[in-house]
């Protein structure tokens, strides 16, 4: 028998089921995603915004053309902006 406290740490969801590793991981990539992305609205990660992070993480020694170069890498669609699935291949790279 679980005991239910314990069951309750691997219920990520609170749906009543142990969660997943994937889901756990993909939960995690998007709220890191989430830091990163450009507005709470816009589902992207900008070069500015990713500077903007970076700045607020202490890296200050980056400026945009720099993100933008970061970016560019893992760009695959070539719109100049990171998708969550672009974010991903790059967290996994």
């Amino acid at each position: 028998m679980v005991v239910p406290s314990v069951f309750a740490a691997f219920d990520e969801d609170g749906d009543g089921k142990v969660s997943d590793d994937a889901d756990v991981k993909r939960r995690c990539l998007r709220e890191a995603f989430g830091m990163y992305a450009s507005s709470s609205t816009e589902d992207t990660i900008t070069p500015a915004s990713l500077r903007r992070t970076l700045s607020r993480l202490g890296s200050h020694e980056l400026g945009v053309e720099e993100c933008r170069a970061m970016i560019c890498r893992f760009d695959l669609d070539g719109d100049g902006k990171l998708s969550f699935d672009e974010f991903g291949i790059m967290m996994m790279a």
